[in-house]
């Protein structure tokens, strides 16, 4: 299917691995101007090279700018004045029960996950309209809705997430301008391959039976019953980011593998 996205210019928040430097390798391989974004100029030049080695001729750059610190607005600000597409697809967690979980844990979680995308979306979502096409998609999470006993805070910023993609959606009406939402479940990220090594180290078994018992126990509403491959997340997020999305708007997409039970 094409999709529409040659020349149009994209940001993706936390994007040099896991989920989001797949959707980075899809833009680009539809033909888009990519900037990428990471926590240090190391981890932003070793994607770049990676992305440039996966696709050729990519028009990819990079900033590297940390959302904990209050800079890293105005870093991206004055390096990319307008684009075409924003991805606020960065996050962080803290695996902690509720009354474990610190004053710090929840002020950063809430700065990295929310914040940063209420800063950027104020930045760029007047531009947006006023050239009258534009998309802003939050990358939230199946557990704004699961909720997990040792991920409250993190799913209470996912949540947040969906209000705030909804609210900023009824300001685009009559325009071609859209804000969406996406809530992937469970994946295959660099972190969850790390979870099952050291599980699968602890527990004495493979990875292959760490990850049935996960989906028997920690995920057991999956239909899907395994971990969704990061590119699987990142086709969904070009299609909502694409023209072709244009009767999309104010949604909250589920790319869940069917664990969040009910049909809405």
């Amino acid at each position: 299917m094409e999709l529409e996205l040659q020349h149009k210019t994209v940001f993706i928040t936390g994007s040099t691995s896991g989920i989001g430097f797949a959707m980075a390798e899809g833009f680009l391989k539809e033909g888009a101007h990519v900037f990428i974004n990471g926590r240090t100029q190391n981890s932003v030049d070793n994607a770049i090279d990676k992305l440039k080695a996966s696709v050729s001729n990519a028009n990819v750059s990079g900033i590297a700018a940390n959302f904990k610190d209050s800079n890293a607005i105005e870093i991206i600000q004055e390096a990319i004045p307008q684009i075409d597409i924003l991805i606020n697809n960065v996050g962080i967690f803290a695996s902690k029960l509720f009354e474990e979980t610190t004053d710090t844990d929840w002020h950063e979680m809430f700065q990295v996950n929310v914040m940063s995308s209420v800063q950027l979306s104020r930045f760029f979502l007047p531009k947006m309209i006023a050239q009258n096409w534009g998309r802003i998609l939050f990358v939230s999470s199946e557990c704004a809705q699961l909720v997990p006993a040792d991920l409250i805070a993190y799913s209470t910023t996912k949540t947040a997430l969906l209000s705030l993609s909804r609210g900023l959606a009824q300001t685009t009406k009559g325009t071609k301008v859209t804000v969406n939402s996406l809530l992937p479940g469970s994946t295959l990220t660099e972190g969850a391959v790390e979870f099952l090594k050291d599980q699968a180290s602890k527990d004495g078994k493979t990875e292959a039976q760490v990850a049935e018992n996960f989906f028997k126990t920690d995920r057991n509403s999956s239909l899907l019953q395994r971990f969704a491959q990061p590119k699987e997340i990142a086709d969904m997020a070009l299609f909502l980011s694409s023209p072709l999305s244009a009767a999309t708007n104010g949604a909250a997409i589920k790319v869940d593998g069917g664990s969040v039970p009910g049909i809405l």
